[in-house]
């Protein structure tokens, strides 16, 4: 129905933003990571859009930067128990070619990161989606998230905040394979904070 949406950003919260469109206010339920890609308030902005209906609460939407983004999260609420926000908690877990990665290479550990997703669903996910979708290189990129898991971890242990540690890791050259080297330049780019 609603394929995107283009207006200017009158607020961000948590996990949404409010567009303007033709002196409408839409509410979209955002990833964090969209979130902070997002330009500043008063500012254009086009979304792809998922409508949802629900039948206790209405309609909701959900946008995306890209549109690849908006075709998974699709194929993510169309497995039975997935819902909305169960997709969107996946696709805040990491940038959309490393998920799919870690489903082609039958991930569950990496699925599970995501809030409201366990074992079996994980497994589910994988199991569903694994035929569906296409990655030439998915065992380069599940070696680099499994890198990353491990830097992730130690910093956080070092009292770094996980939202902070995973933006930080987004920007390390995927060229560095080794997790000293990972780690290394991950410090280097939060002391500069």
């Amino acid at each position: 129905m609603i394929h995107f949406l283009t207006g200017k950003i009158i607020t961000k919260g948590e996990n949404f933003a409010v567009v303007e469109n033709s002196g409408i206010g839409f509410k979209i339920f955002l990833t964090s990571d969209a979130i902070r890609k997002l330009p500043d308030n008063d500012s254009p902005v086009k979304l792809f859009c998922y409508l949802y209906i629900r039948e206790e609460t209405g309609l909701e939407l959900y946008g995306f930067l890209k549109e690849e983004e908006l075709n998974f999260f699709g194929l993510l609420n169309s497995i039975s128990g997935i819902g909305p926000k169960t997709a969107l908690n996946i696709l805040a877990i990491d940038r959309l070619e490393n998920i799919m990665a870690a489903i082609i290479e039958n991930r569950p550990d990496l699925l599970t990161r995501a809030s409201g997703i366990g074992q079996k669903t994980a497994e589910r996910v994988i199991l569903e989606l694994k035929s569906k979708i296409k990655l030439k290189t998915a065992k380069i990129l599940t070696q680099k998230l499994d890198l990353d898991t491990e830097v992730e971890e130690a910093l956080v242990g070092l009292g770094y905040s996980r939202r902070q540690v995973r933006e930080i890791l987004s920007k390390i050259p995927s060229e560095m394979t080794k997790i000293e080297e990972r780690l290394r330049e991950a410090l280097r780019f939060l002391s500069k904070r």
